[in-house]
This record gives structure tokens, C-alpha cells and sequence, in this order.
């Protein structure tokens, strides 16, 4: 697999049809108060599109682009918006919309459907400077936590967490460096996030070997859609996503090798820990250990588990209050969130095979596939070829053989003798002189 990225050939798209980031679009429509479904409508299209867009999935194209991009800047028409005030007026974006356009990252003008706490928010971010070739690859910097502030989400209870500073925003195209080939930009990625993923696929899991499979399934799976992921605003969480699909899949539990969690660790806070993780269901923990453990807001935790942001915040309430009744030491959202910081941040100790091996076996695995797809349609070919040449012209129907119907015999030929006939038959047969004696011929 040796095709070139697309991202630094491409032409950058202009500032009037220049789309968001999937999860920059879910915080734009969130920060308008809109839904997906008022989304859907105002476009034309179904929620399943519109959540397809902002997890990343897909994107709009042509004039849906350009109606989704001002529906992100400037929220529906007035006869469009639902429940919308005669009075509000939608202002035109400002220049920093444009500016930042470019990026991936646009923010919104306040408007009059905007709420005072997303508009304040969005004002108060200074502009985001373009990051350096050398830091594309680098993870996305740890939250700097101010103390503890509830994170307010419409439809639930508060969760208690940092507001995050505002950091570097990584480039859309975050490893289509200039000067390196697509195998050596994947070489560098896989060096860089490997040993991180496994570690956290093993808090996820209990399982050293499923989260070494579960690494490797997704780098495979990142090399075969490479242009894809050499244009992703951040290719480490694609491919953490992809990870923590298959470490998680209930599928595991039918494998023998998998079945049961490897031996607890040593250290009683580890074991209390690990073992309070892997008492929550799979979406409660993957929650947690996105929000408290790497730091990234409700937001993007939502949009990686595919969840509504309330959604994800009753998870998180949910997960640590289990967490708190099993670990009372932990009860505290700021100790668990230091503690899983802690445990996520070790260095990992786990040995994986080199990148080239992994490179070379996602290439195996494409080729086997091809063939097999290429030899399983020839074999179709040649079954229905033979069955169009073998097959009778026209269809001849049997003579269903005659039965016996009301007592009435069947025509054409003697009934089958029963049994009382054949004993019959047989003692008639075994008498030598079966007629009376006066018949009998005397001998001269």
C-alpha cells in the first residue's frame, strides 16, 4: 500500500465552504440550542445524516455544504427557526469566523438564540495559532485545571470537572507533514501511540492480550484507509477509537483465550481501581476513562462514544458514583480524575511488533481478502454458468402413483395383497390335494 496522502496536494478549500472539525460542528450546533432533528429539517435531510456529519463519518457536498457551513455560522432563517423570536436578528459572522475558517475551527458570532454561557465562552478564546510541522504528530496537551467547575448540560445534573484552557488546535491535516512519505508518517504515528493505546485498551479491559490484538487490529485497520486518517484533525483519537471498538466488542467473551480478565495487579489501589472500571458497563467505562482519565471535555467524549452530550454526562455521574461506592476513597471526582490521570500517564511496558510488520500484515490481510472476494465471485460465476446449461428446458410434472380412495380399488391393476391374503395364498399352496377326495384320480 504504497498510495500517497491527498492532504498536501489538495488545494485548500475557500473560507465560504470551509467545514468545522466533526466535533466543532456538534459544539456550534449545541452552542445554537438547535437539535439534530431541527438540524435535519433545515437541510433537508434525516438525524442519521446529520450524526454521521458530526462524528465524522461522512460530510456534506456541494450546496448542503455551503447551507450547512451558514447554518453553523449564522443558525437557521428566522422562518425556519423553531420557536424563534420575531424580534432576535441573526448578524452576519464576524471576522474572526473567517479567519479561523481556514483552520477547521470556526467560531460562531453571539446571536440572539446563542446561551449567554457558549457565547462568553467563545469570545473569551483567544485565536488559535497554526501548529508547527514537528508538533502535528504530539498528542493533543493535557487540560489545565483550574479547580473544580460544574460543566452544565441541558437535560441533566451538573458534572463536576475543570474548565479547560484553551490550547493549540491541531491542523486538519495532522500527519500529512511535507517531506514525509504516507510510511513514514504512519511509522511515526505508531511510535508515538501504540504503547499509550495498549495501555489504556488493558484499563478498558483486564486483558494484556486483547489490548495488544485490539492496538494492532486498529492500526491495520488505520494503514488500509490511510488517506482518510493522513487528513484527520486527529488521527490518535481515530485511531483510539478504533481501538477501544474492538477491544470492547461482546464478541471476545465467545473466545477461549479471552473469556476471563488476567490476574488482578499487586498493589491493593490498583486491583480496588481496575476492578471498580471493569464492574461498569462497556460505554460507562470508555466514558470515564475519556473524561477523567485523558482529559478531554464532555463534548468530544460524547462524539467518540457516539452518545448525546447529556447522554454522556448521566454515564459519567453514573460511573463515578460506582466507582465512589466500591472505592470510597475515590468518591471524590477530583481524586479519581488525579488517580486515573495518574494510571493513564504511566509509561507503558508492553512489547509490540514493528511498525513495517504491521504496515506488511494490514497489506496480507487486504490481498487475502481480495482473493478470497475475487474466488468466492468465480466460483458463483461457474455454479450458475453449470446450473444455466444443466438445467431442463421445460418441466415435465410425474404421474403421482393411484390410492385407494373411499374402498374404491384402484384402477388398472390387483391390490397389494394384506396379510390375511398372503397367509392365504401360502396355506392354499402347501396342500397337495386341496379339492375333495372323490376328485382324486385312483391309482389303476
Amino acid at each position: 500500500m504504497s498510495q500517497t496522502s491527498r492532504g498536501g496536494d489538495t488545494a485548500p478549500p475557500s473560507t465560504a465552504t470551509a467545514l468545522p472539525t466533526p466535533k466543532e460542528r456538534r459544539r456550534l450546533r449545541e452552542a445554537l440550542s438547535l437539535s439534530e432533528e431541527q438540524v435535519a429539517e433545515v437541510m433537508g435531510v434525516t438525524k442519521a445524516t446529520v450524526k454521521a456529519w458530526e462524528t465524522g463519518r461522512s460530510a456534506p457536498r456541494g450546496r448542503k455544504r455551503e447551507a450547512y457551513v451558514k447554518l453553523l455560522r449564522t443558525g437557521p432563517e428566522p422562518s425556519a427557526a423553531p420557536e424563534a423570536p420575531a424580534a432576535s436578528a441573526t448578524p452576519a459572522p464576524p471576522a474572526s469566523f473567517e479567519a479561523g475558517a481556514s483552520a477547521g475551527k470556526p467560531t460562531p458570532a453571539p446571536s440572539g438564540n446563542v446561551r449567554p454561557k457558549a457565547a462568553a465562552k467563545g469570545a473569551a478564546r483567544p485565536p488559535k495559532a497554526p501548529a508547527r510541522p514537528e508538533e502535528r504528530l504530539r498528542p493533543a496537551p493535557k487540560k489545565q485545571e483550574a479547580g473544580p467547575a460544574p460543566v452544565s448540560v441541558p437535560g441533566s445534573a451538573s458534572v463536576r470537572g475543570p474548565e479547560p484552557e484553551p490550547g493549540p488546535e491541531p491542523e486538519p491535516s495532522a500527519v500529512a507533514v511535507p517531506g514525509l512519505t504516507p510510511e513514514e508518517a504512519f511509522d511515526a504515528l505508531y511510535a508515538h501511540a501504540s504503547p499509550g493505546l495498549v495501555h489504556q485498551a488493558y484499563l478498558l479491559t483486564g486483558r494484556r492480550a486483547l489490548s495488544r490484538e485490539a492496538v494492532e487490529h486498529a492500526f491495520h485497520h488505520a494503514w488500509e484507509h490511510w488517506p482518510e486518517v493522513a487528513v484527520d484533525a486527529d488521527p490518535v483519537g481515530w485511531v483510539r477509537a478504533a481501538a477501544y471498538e474492538y477491544a470492547l466488542s461482546p464478541w471476545h467473551r465467545l473466545r477461549r483465550a479471552h473469556k476471563h480478565p488476567d490476574a488482578p495487579p499487586a498493589e491493593a489501589g490498583r486491583r480496588a481501581l481496575l476492578g471498580a472500571l471493569l464492574a461498569l458497563p462497556a460505554p460507562y467505562r470508555r466514558t470515564v476513562l475519556l473524561y477523567d482519565g485523558l482529559g478531554l471535555d464532555l463534548p468530544e467524549t460524547a462524539a467518540e462514544t457516539e452518545a448525546s452530550t447529556p447522554a454522556a454526562a448521566n454515564r459519567l455521574l453514573y460511573a463515578r458514583t460506582v466507582i465512589g461506592e466500591r472505592v470510597p476513597e475515590l468518591a471524590d471526582a477530583e481524586a479519581l480524575r488525579q488517580r486515573l490521570g495518574t494510571l493513564v500517564a504511566e509509561t507503558p511496558t508492553a512489547t509490540l511488533p514493528t511498525a513495517r510488520a504491521v504496515r506488511g500484515g494490514s497489506e496480507r490481510r487486504a490481498r487475502r481478502m481480495t482473493r478470497a472476494v475475487v474466488g468466492a465471485t468465480a466460483v458463483l460465476i461457474c455454479v450458475t454458468a453449470l446450473t444455466a446449461a444443466t438445467a431442463p428446458t421445460r418441466y415435465v410434472p410425474e404421474v403421482a402413483p393411484g390410492q385407494t380412495v373411499n374402498g374404491v380399488p384402484v384402477r388398472g391393476g390387483p391390490q397389494k395383497l394384506g396379510e390375511e391374503d398372503v397367509e392365504l395364498r401360502d396355506m392354499l399352496r402347501s396342500r397337495p390335494n386341496p379339492g375333495p377326495e372323490r376328485l382324486v384320480p385312483a391309482a389303476g
